[in-house]
């Protein structure tokens, strides 16, 4: 129920910093959605519901925001606030792309800090690529998390 209020909360604050001017022209939010995790090991002894929740802005060139609360492997909340760049893939195909953010992840703790190469009592640094597939204000994601697991997410820009 935590992830829902703190994505809920996200939202309002992208509602309101739109209402303030802050965006411009181009600019997308996104509310992102994972449902599903497959670890590359034991994909039975982790939490493979993570249930992902997170809202990202992207301005016009490209450039990006945003934060996610879920469940990590070991069933702890967790979160991730990053920055990044997402590139579309025009030789492949238009609505096909490469994204990169890098940021802070709270959450892997006690038993499981050493999960993240650098982590201390909880904060840890993460490097997070993707690539996904826009389809209209949707998009479709693959989201690899290290050498451990990929996941798949799902957003929606509802600022256009």
């Amino acid at each position: 129920m935590g992830m829902l209020c703190a994505a809920a909360w996200l939202s309002l604050l992208c509602i309101s910093m739109a209402h303030a001017g802050v965006f411009t022209d181009g600019d997308r939010v996104m509310l992102q959605y994972g449902p599903y995790v497959a670890h590359f090991d034991d994909n039975s002894g982790h939490n493979q519901w993570p249930h992902l929740f997170g809202v990202e802005w992207e301005s016009g060139s490209h450039w990006l925001l945003g934060a996610v609360a879920f469940k990590n492997s070991y069933n702890q909340q967790s979160a991730y606030a990053y920055a990044g760049r997402r590139w579309f893939l025009e030789q492949v195909n238009p609505n096909v792309y490469f994204k990169l953010s890098a940021g802070l992840i709270y959450g892997y703790k006690d038993q499981y800090e050493d999960r993240l190469p650098v982590n201390d009592n909880g904060y840890g640094l993460g490097v997070v690529p993707a690539f996904g597939y826009q389809f209209g204000r949707a998009n479709a994601q693959i989201v690899l998390l290290g050498t451990a697991a990929v996941t798949f997410t799902f957003g929606y820009d509802f600022w256009q």
